[in-house]
C-alpha cells in the first residue's frame, strides 16, 4: 500500500479499489436517468448527482459483492439502484423540509419547484425498480422493495415525532432505522446475496450496514450543531430551525429543568424561535453533556458495525469497511 493510499479516507480508498466498478455504475446512472420526452428529468437529477457526495451506499453494494467473491455484472445494476433510491429520497426530503441547500448547492426544489422535485423523485424510484428486476433475483427485489417501503415509513414517522417532546430515544432509533439505516443495510445485504454468499455472511453484511447507518445518522445529527456548512453541505442549525428532535436534543429534553423544558416547548414544539435561540440550545446541551453522550452512542454503533464483519473473508475490502465505520464517527471529533 503506497503513501497516497494510506493518506486517503476509507471511502476514498474504497473508491480507488473499486474505481472500474464505480465508473460502470456512474455510466449506468447517466444512461438510466435520461428521458427522451421529459428533459427536466436529467436536468434535475444531474444537478443533484453531479454535486458529488461520498457515494457511500453504492460503494457498500460494490464492496460487499466483491468481498464475497462476486465476479458477475449485476452488482453494477444494484449499486445504481441503491443510488437512485437514495437520490429520490433526497429530492423528496428537500421538499418536505423546505430545504434550500444540499451538498453545498441550492436544492432542486429551489432551482425548479416542488412539483418537479417530487415527480423526478418518483421517476427515479421507478427506474430503480426497473434496474433491480434485471438481476432476475427475487430475493434482491424483496430486500430493496422492503427497504423502499421502510424508508417511506420512517419519513412519515419522523413527521409525527419531529416536534413532539414526548419522542423517546427508542422512537428516534426507529426513525433512523427507517430513513437512513434501511438503505445502508439493504445496500450491503444485496451485495452478499448477488454474490451467492451463505446466510451467515449475508446476515453479517446486513448487521454491518444497519449499525453503520445508525452511526452515520447520529454523526450527521451532531454535525448539524457542531459542524460547518462546508462540512455538512447544508446550513448549520437547520435541524433546530426545522424543529427536528434529534438525539442530542432528545437527551437534553429528558434532563431538562422546568425553565429548559419551557424553552424546548417554545422553540421546538410550538416553533416560536428568536435570535439567539440556537446558541441557547447549544448551551443547554453543553450543560447536560448530551452532545458527548450522543457521540458515545455513535461510537458504540460503529463498534457494532466493525464487530459484525470480523468473521467475513480476510480481504483488504473488509479492512476498508471496518475503517469506514470509524470514519463516519470521526467526523464529529
Amino acid at each position: 500500500m503506497g503513501l497516497d493510499e494510506v493518506a486517503q479516507k476509507p471511502h476514498e480508498r474504497l473508491m480507488t479499489w473499486l474505481a472500474a466498478d464505480m465508473e460502470a455504475v456512474n455510466a449506468m446512472i447517466r444512461d438510466r436517468m435520461a428521458s427522451e420526452h421529459a428533459p427536466r428529468i436529467p436536468q434535475v437529477t444531474a444537478h443533484l448527482v453531479e454535486a458529488g457526495g461520498k457515494r457511500l451506499r453504492p460503494l457498500l453494494t460494490l464492496a460487499s459483492a466483491r468481498l464475497c467473491g462476486y465476479d458477475g455484472p449485476y452488482h453494477i445494476h444494484l449499486a445504481a439502484t441503491v443510488e437512485f433510491i437514495h437520490t429520490a429520497t433526497l429530492l423528496h426530503d428537500d421538499v418536505v423540509d423546505e430545504s434550500s441547500q444540499r451538498r453545498g448547492r441550492p436544492t432542486a426544489n429551489l432551482l425548479w419547484d416542488n412539483k418537479s422535485s417530487v415527480l423526478v423523485g418518483d421517476y427515479l424510484f421507478a427506474r430503480s425498480f426497473q434496474l433491480m428486476t434485471e438481476t432476475n433475483s427475487m430475493r434482491v427485489m424483496e430486500i430493496l422493495s422492503n427497504a423502499s417501503a421502510t424508508i417511506a415509513e420512517g419519513e412519515v414517522l419522523q413527521l409525527t415525532a419531529a416536534q413532539d417532546l414526548a419522542t423517546t430515544e427508542s422512537i428516534y432509533l426507529q426513525v433512523v432505522r427507517g430513513k437512513t439505516a434501511a438503505l445502508f443495510s439493504a445496500a450491503t445485504e444485496v451485495g452478499g446475496v448477488i454474490a451467492g454468499a451463505d446466510a451467515t455472511q449475508v446476515k453479517a453484511l446486513y448487521t454491518y450496514g444497519d449499525a453503520l447507518g445508525i452511526a452515520f445518522q447520529i454523526a450527521d445529527d451532531l454535525l448539524d450543531y457542531g459542524g460547518t456548512s462546508a462540512t455538512i453541505g447544508k446550513n448549520v442549525g437547520d435541524d433546530f430551525r426545522e424543529r427536528k428532535l434529534t438525539l442530542p436534543v432528545i437527551k437534553a429534553v429528558a434532563q431538562a429543568s422546568p425553565e429548559e423544558r419551557a424553552f424546548w416547548e417554545r422553540t421546538i414544539a410550538k416553533g416560536h424561535q428568536a435570535e439567539g435561540d440556537l446558541e441557547q440550545a447549544l448551551a443547554i446541551m453543553a450543560r447536560h453533556g448530551t452532545m458527548a453522550a450522543a457521540r458515545a452512542d455513535a461510537l458504540a454503533w460503529a463498534g457494532q458495525a466493525r464487530d459484525a464483519i470480523a468473521t467475513l473473508p480476510d480481504h483488504p475490502i473488509r479492512g476498508m469497511l471496518s475503517d469506514l465505520a470509524d470514519y463516519v464517527v470521526s467526523r464529529i471529533n
